[in-house]
């Protein structure tokens, strides 16, 4: 996980990213900055995590999602913009509806990517997850492998 920055402050956020999962493939959407990773928003006061799943999947993407279930936290200090996430990962199955950009105000585009070959450039949150920088460092429910650093 990433040190505290002495002295700087920091916005605190608490997301929630879905590893949604269709056959042997992931979903990623890529963001207006350019930058891919799961799915997923802003935990809302009072929201369960399984709700936040669910209401931003389908409030991104139009996909209904079942099987809803924790597999991680991870740390993401972003010095530049001096923003502070906690990503809490979720995991999920999709059925067979296609999923569509229903926010184009924040997504640019969105596909179903294999296992072994996400695509590029990845936002920090889920390089974090991949990296194993999280918290368990080796979750046995991650679709992917993680290698603890």
């Amino acid at each position: 996980m990433a040190a505290a920055i002495p002295g700087q402050k920091t916005k605190l956020q608490v997301g929630v990213g879905c590893l949604i999962l269709r056959s042997d493939r992931l979903l990623f959407v890529r963001s207006r900055r350019g930058y891919w990773s799961p799915p997923g928003g802003k935990l809302e006061m009072g929201e369960s995590l399984k709700a936040c799943a669910i209401r931003e999947i389908a409030e991104e993407t139009g996909l209904s999602i079942r099987n809803v279930e924790f597999v991680a936290l991870t740390n993401d200090i972003f010095a530049e913009t001096e923003r502070h996430d906690l990503t809490i990962w979720m995991r999920a199955e999709a059925d067979d509806t296609p999923a569509q950009i229903q926010d184009p105000t924040e997504i640019t585009d969105l596909d179903w990517f294999p296992l072994d070959a996400p695509p590029t450039p990845l936002h920090l949150d889920i390089q974090n997850l991949l990296a194993g920088r999280c918290l368990p460092p080796r979750p046995a429910n991650c679709p992917f492998p993680t290698s603890a650093p």
